[in-house]
């Protein structure tokens, strides 16, 4: 209960700017409304109210900006409409049996998922395989970590429909593989800094430690290099696993996808539906949520078994 209480603390206040939020985000929507069924506003015309700031419009017709809090296609949902957009697409579409139905978010969720696994297993394979080589090879360290650095400066908006256009190319765009491409990019350096961290903290005592034992170097990497690498390794995974979901997400938006949570958030965009697009922002989060919560369990389970506490 200690750790839920920031968490929900945390939450509560995110809620509480959303709502204030909403106000003036949809003020002149709710003053067209308002005009439409023949309240009398100021300014009275459309134009005028368009040039005038929010905040002087909200506080000339403080009695009209309740309005904002109930568009059928605001510019800003309130909390309680992306809720029931979710739960209609969700929850409420598992009860009837349409879990898996291209309308449930459900649905588009295990989509994108899958190019998140895969993605994610590919960045850390090629994250964990990096820092060994950088911290067993000098040349290696000056070589690869300065472009591992830069290939993060590179915007993954610019660098996803490359990789969707080569992929076309060579015949595999149908696969899920330009987003798993998209999603190990973003994954594989978080996990390649903290396991090069990771790796690197045994002491120098402790490495001397085992050469007095004639410890072969596997010897070292097993038993006291790859232990004390874990706690930074999990940490990394928890960041890995959230930008490979975002990177997939990403990669979705490009392709003209139909399927996955970066499609609903294309469509929503397109079709101008601003609950599907903020309900699928929302699945994603949730989702996020619940892949870093089953990592920390995983952590907490493996530093249990080794002795390391929690």
């Amino acid at each position: 209960m200690r750790g839920f209480l920031p968490v929900l603390a945390v939450l509560a206040a995110i809620l509480a700017l959303w709502v204030a939020a909403v106000a003036p985000m949809n003020a002149r929507q709710a003053l067209d409304v308002a005009e439409r069924e023949g309240a009398a506003v100021t300014p009275a015309e459309s134009r005028t109210r368009f040039e005038t700031p929010v905040l002087t419009l909200m506080l000339r017709n403080s009695g009209e900006i309740w309005r904002g809090y109930g568009l059928e296609r605001p510019r800003l949902p309130t909390p309680w409409q992306v809720g029931q957009e979710l739960w209609a697409t969700t929850g409420e579409m598992a009860l009837e049996g349409r879990a898996f139905s291209k309308r449930s978010l459900i649905y588009h969720a295990w989509i994108t998922l899958q190019s998140t696994f895969w993605g994610f297993a590919l960045g850390t394979v090629v994250g964990i395989a990096g820092a060994i080589g950088i911290v067993y090879s000098r040349t290696m360290e000056l070589s690869v970590m300065p472009w591992a650095i830069i290939s993060q400066t590179i915007p993954i908006v610019a660098l996803a429909p490359m990789i969707i256009v080569l992929s076309s190319q060579l015949g595999i765009e149908e696969r899920g593989v330009p987003k798993a491409v998209i999603s190990a990019y973003l994954c594989f350096f978080p996990v390649l800094v903290g396991m090069v961290k990771g790796l690197r903290s045994p002491t120098a005592e402790q490495l001397d430690l085992l050469r007095t034992y004639s410890a072969s170097g596997m010897a070292s990497f097993l038993k006291l290099r790859l232990p004390a690498s874990l706690p930074y390794l999990f940490t990394s995974l928890k960041i890995g696993i959230a930008a490979a979901l975002v990177g997939t997400i990403v990669g979705e938006l490009p392709t003209g996808a139909i399927s996955g949570l970066g499609a609903r958030i294309l469509i929503g965009d397109q079709f101008g539906t601003p609950l599907a697009i903020w309900s699928a922002l929302a699945a994603a989060a949730i989702l996020a949520g619940v892949l870093v919560t089953l990592l920390g369990w995983a952590q907490a389970v493996t530093l249990r078994r080794m002795g390391g506490g929690r």
